[in-house]
């Protein structure tokens, strides 16, 4: 091979520039210099020398800054607009969601927390990010083995874009938490600051580690210790109890009946669960067959065992609600269930705000690919049934669905466990953001002190106030009778 004369490439065509980005949002493959014919790694430069270098140009307290933009979209308007393409029947439960509290809000409001925080310092460090990484959107799941797994687990908003905005929201969502849960206003920052705080530990853990080790680091069997979040066993037992039985055989035998032809079907539940047209849930069957070649080829064979027996539409979410949501119904030969969710996938509600950041937005080819690979890219153990599909001309991700998912609602713990499941969620979010940039750069940048977790801590309590007053004006327009809402569904 070293002398061959051909160049060394990683992750992709050999003529790939340095920064040269996918048509889906994805850093790019790039030559690497050859050194005795093979490529040299890592790249020039210490990241660790250029990570210290960027608290000169952004110091870490500036993070701490937030003032609205004086042409900021008002809030109600926001909220209406972003139901643009939705469903327009469905709009009114995600209102009637979002008006629930203000952390319910802030779920339902990425794309107008993206223009804030495109106002914000950055270091224009990237990686890939959650786009919505608020304290729900972490939870259980099953692997390969039937074991469970904890990490983010929705990413629909998922895109290259600055670290610092899904660490922002992450807080921001924690103090809105702890206030809804009863704590009081120094629980609710220490909550902010542990997150902060956790990330920035956990990043420079990773940062030491050799990187095939960082890369699977802080198993979930240590992750209760590695965050001191000793008291959180207990509702974690629980929700691991209830993840256990959430499968999509429990979920089939209370949402479908025997059909008179032989199988079943799914009965209707409206509004959340609801019998289509032929048409359309053929569409959606037919669509299955695309799906398919996103998979691996030893993944197909399990599928191929399985037959299509009903389509049924489900709405799903705070933010999600009105999108297009369908559960499919597949049996074996013995007539046990597998469930697909085919969800479909908008393009992220952070793309128009990233420019203001300085991050380049390509065009994405297929936005459930984007969806997908994202979340593959961060999750160190993703669902082995994960891929995308187009129905009538729509993009969808498709995965299991009730693949024994637990969450914890943050909203509900006692007050004196907030700050145990920050600790935890930063750490997670540290992890998943190491896997597509370098932890000794932004280990380097958040350093030893705790400059950042307080910048962090005081932008996160000033955010939340900004969202309990957006939240407010939500509700003042329900009333009025401005906004439609479904409120309790």
């Amino acid at each position: 091979m070293a002398g061959s004369g051909a160049g060394v490439v990683v992750g992709g065509s050999e003529h790939a520039e340095p920064g040269d980005r996918g048509t889906s949002g994805e850093p790019g493959a790039c030559r690497l210099p050859r050194v005795r014919g093979f490529a040299a790694w890592p790249r020039q430069g210490s990241p660790k020398e250029e990570g210290k270098a960027l608290r000169t140009s952004v110091p870490r307290r500036a993070h701490s800054a937030f003032e609205p933009a004086a042409d900021r979209p008002d809030a109600v308007r926001a909220v209406v607009e972003s139901n643009a393409g939705r469903i327009p029947e469905l709009t009114p439960i995600r209102v009637g969601r979002m008006a629930a509290t203000p952390f319910a809000f802030l779920r339902g409001s990425a794309g107008l927390m993206a223009y804030d925080l495109a106002r914000t310092p950055v270091t224009g460090t990237g990686t890939q990010i959650c786009g919505d990484a608020h304290a729900a959107n972490f939870g259980l799941y099953g692997d390969a083995r039937g074991g469970l797994v904890i990490d983010l687990n929705d990413f629909d908003e998922t895109v290259h874009g600055p670290w610092e905005w899904d660490l922002k929201r992450l807080a921001t969502s924690l103090v809105l938490a702890g206030r809804e849960a009863g704590a009081d206003e120094d629980t609710c920052r220490a909550a902010a600051r542990d997150a902060a705080g956790a990330y920035r530990r956990t990043m420079r853990l990773l940062a030491k580690l050799p990187a095939l080790d960082a890369w699977n680091a802080i198993a979930d069997e240590e992750l209760v210790s590695h965050a001191d979040a000793h008291d959180l066993l207990g509702t974690l037992d629980r929700v691991s109890e209830k993840a256990r039985a959430n499968t999509s055989g429990r979920f089939a035998a209370k949402s479908t009946e025997p059909h008179p032809d032989g199988g079943r079907r799914f009965v209707d539940a409206p509004p959340v669960l609801s019998r289509i047209p032929d048409r359309e849930a053929a569409a959606v069957a037919a669509s299955l067959e695309d799906y398919l070649t996103t998979l691996p080829e030893d993944r197909r064979p399990l599928l191929a065992r399985h037959a299509v027996h009903d389509v049924a539409f489900r709405v799903v979410g705070t933010g999600s609600v009105g999108t297009r949501s369908y559960v499919v119904l597949l049996l074996d030969h013995r007539g046990h269930p597998l469930v697909l969710q085919v969800k479909e996938a908008r393009p992220s509600a952070l793309v128009p705000h990233l420019a203001t950041a300085g991050f380049e937005t390509p065009p994405v080819a297929h936005e459930g690919r984007r969806v997908v690979l994202g979340q593959q890219r961060m999750q160190v153990v993703s669902d082995t049934l994960l891929g995308w599909t187009t129905v009538d001309g729509r993009p969808y991700q498709v995965r299991q669905f009730r693949n024994r998912k637990g969450s914890v609602d943050p909203a509900a713990l006692a007050a004196d466990h907030v700050d145990d499941y920050a600790r935890m969620t930063g750490a997670l979010l540290a992890r998943a953001h190491s896997h597509s940039a370098d932890p000794r750069l932004i280990a380097a940048y958040c350093g030893k002190n705790e400059d950042l977790d307080d910048a962090i801590a005081t932008f996160a309590v000033t955010y939340a106030d900004i969202t309990e007053s957006d939240h407010s004006a939500l509700v003042t327009a329900i009333r009025a009778g401005r906004v439609a809402a479904e409120l309790g569904v």
